[in-house]
Parts: C-alpha cells; sequence; structure tokens
C-alpha cells in the first residue's frame, strides 16, 4: 500500500455507502459551508457582507446563496455523525 492508497483509506467516507452523488453533495455542502463562515467572518471583523457586495442587498441571487449555505449546514448535521464514526 503506497501512501496515497493509506491516505484514501484514512479519509472518512461522508457519503453513504460510496454513492458518488452523495459524496459529490457532501463536497458542495463543505464548500458551501466554508464560505458561509468566510462571510460571516468578514460580518463580524469588518462589517461586510461579501455575498451582499457581490450579488446586492437581499436580490434573490444573494437570497439563494443564503438558503443554499442553510440547506448546506442542515447537511452538515447530518454528515456530521458520519465523521465521528469513520475513525
Amino acid at each position: 500500500m503506497d501512501d496515497s492508497d493509506f491516505l484514501a483509506s484514512r479519509q472518512p467516507d461522508l457519503a453513504a455507502g460510496g454513492n458518488r452523488a452523495a459524496h459529490v453533495a457532501a463536497t458542495i455542502a463543505l464548500v458551501l459551508l466554508v464560505v458561509g463562515g468566510f462571510n460571516w467572518a468578514l460580518v463580524g471583523l469588518f462589517n461586510l457582507d461579501f455575498v451582499a457586495a457581490l450579488f446586492g442587498t437581499m436580490t434573490p441571487l444573494s437570497r439563494a446563496v443564503y438558503v443554499a449555505v442553510g440547506v448546506a449546514a442542515v447537511y452538515g448535521l447530518v454528515l456530521l455523525p458520519r465523521l465521528g464514526r469513520s475513525g
């Protein structure tokens, strides 16, 4: 077993059953959580809402981003127990 096989075997399988669609959904959710966290850090540190700066204050597009981040957070709650069991 080379290093890449070992590292791959140590990464948690967040997608149930190794399903590719579930893996993609988990990856998108984690990216959205990072975006949301980054946005909240900017709000807290500099009073700058990056999503609103890009797409406008409460425009349909910015609201869609906020909803997507919220849905990703709910999905993250579903993924959390799987992360704990993967070790």
